[in-house]
């Protein structure tokens, strides 16, 4: 089939103040694997180890905001990753560094919450809208953090009442004189912790992708609760997929058992020995906020067929089925409820993927000028970018749920 070009200009991001990320030089936005992009609606954020910049290309003046975040220079800490949070009107970018620090700052750049998740460096952070329990199918937001074995998840209530507070204090202090400014350390004190389940997932080895794929049945023999468990996937060198059940329960977690009560005791003889030994008359420094601790993770599955490495893994919007990339140059398309390789396809070496919905049923939709499309009018597509082969290649389906069976059926086109 003959390569075909479909391209349409949505705006342009070229500014001055692109030069610092490293425009100019060819191919700096592909090329560059310390640079991080995130997409909205009209906005980009573009991100290096250091700083931020947020463009809209819907606005003639295009620059909204650049962002310098406190990083230690001791612990050499940088930007790992970046991601857009939308609650209705309100608008704001989460950074994830690589000592655990959880960052959320507003669209003129202004620091709104820091908070530790867990020592260790943050890999990427997903926000997807999730079922609230198994029997209703009203969706929340949610928001995961996914580190190398850990994985913590966010309510999106819970961030979307911090923005609310925030844009509240914002605007009752516009037409104070002296606003006040306060530093990264006044404001972690200022609010409360954001409330996050977190996971130890490193049985198998430290990931290098992982994903919250939804919410899942209780284990069998379990006495029933409201705690509610999560499936997890993940990805990495010794394991190239692994799931796991994801329980609420802090309590029930062995390793969190352990750590909350061996970690406290040793800091604490540590810290009473180094006073009896060198009695330092020093003002005592600002100790370092402390994790919580883990809650319970089961290991349900894994596949190891080395030398094969996970590398890359995206969800469709439902969260039922997922994408992986390997290093042997293979796409699998994996379904996170029964934990099942359905399609295997080779050849796609450094690929990215990602799913979409296209409307298919378009007779429909230009038949009347007040038909709105349904659900059935649109299907699930996969769009996978081979850099290697130079082209965007288009896999059509017909729905999240009857992907598997509808492949067989599928177009591909270049």
């Amino acid at each position: 089939m003959s390569k075909r070009t479909h391209t349409t200009e949505v705006g342009s991001i070229a500014c001055t103040d692109l030069s610092d990320l490293g425009a100019g030089k060819e191919g700096w936005l592909v090329n560059d694997p310390n640079l991080l992009c995130a997409l909205d609606m009209h906005t980009i954020a573009l991100a290096n180890r250091y700083q931020t910049v947020i463009i809209n290309w819907a606005d003639p003046e295009g620059l909204v905001a650049k962002i310098r975040p406190e990083l230690s220079p001791i612990a050499s800490e940088y930007i790992t990753a970046i991601e857009w949070l939308v609650f209705e009107e309100m608008r704001a970018l989460a950074v994830g560094t690589s000592r655990g620090y959880f960052l959320v700052y507003d669209l003129k750049g202004d620091l709104v919450h820091r908070q530790l998740i867990h020592p260790g460096r943050i890999l990427k952070l997903r926000v997807r809208g999730s079922r609230r329990d198994l029997t209703q199918d009203t969706a929340e937001e949610e928001v995961c953090v996914v580190m190398p074995g850990v994985l913590a998840r966010f309510d999106g209530s819970e961030i979307q009442k911090m923005l609310q507070r925030w844009f509240q204090d914002s605007n009752s202090n516009f037409w104070d004189q002296k606003p006040k400014q306060r530093d990264s350390e006044d404001l972690e004190n200022s609010y409360e912790r954001l409330p996050h389940q977190l996971w130890n997932v490193s049985k198998y080895g430290p990931c290098a992708d992982a994903a919250i794929t939804g919410l899942m049945p209780p284990p069998l023999m379990e006495v029933q609760s409201s705690q509610r468990y999560f499936c997890a996937v993940t990805i990495g060198e010794d394991s190239v997929i692994s799931a796991f059940r994801l329980s609420e329960d802090r309590s029930r977690s062995l390793v969190g058992a352990i750590l909350s009560k061996v970690v406290p005791a040793t800091f604490s003889t540590i810290s009473s020995l180094s006073k009896m030994i060198w009695r330092s008359e020093q003002s005592p420094k600002k100790s370092e906020p402390k994790p919580q601790s883990f809650a319970r993770a089961s290991p349900l599955t894994c596949l190891k067929d080395h030398p094969r490495k996970g590398e890359r893994l995206t969800l469709s919007p439902s969260g039922s089925l997922a994408a992986i990339t390997d290093s042997l140059g293979r796409i699998l398309l994996l379904d996170t409820q029964a934990l099942v390789v359905v399609r295997l396809w080779k050849g796609y070496r450094d690929a990215s993927c990602v799913f979409m919905e296209m409307l298919v049923n378009k007779d429909a939709a230009t038949s009347s000028a007040y038909y709105a499309p349904v659900k059935s009018d649109y299907c699930l597509c996969l769009a996978i970018h081979a850099p290697r082969k130079g082209i965007i290649e288009h896999l059509a389906g017909m729905a999240d749920e009857n992907w598997t069976t509808s492949l067989n059926y599928s177009v591909r086109q270049r």
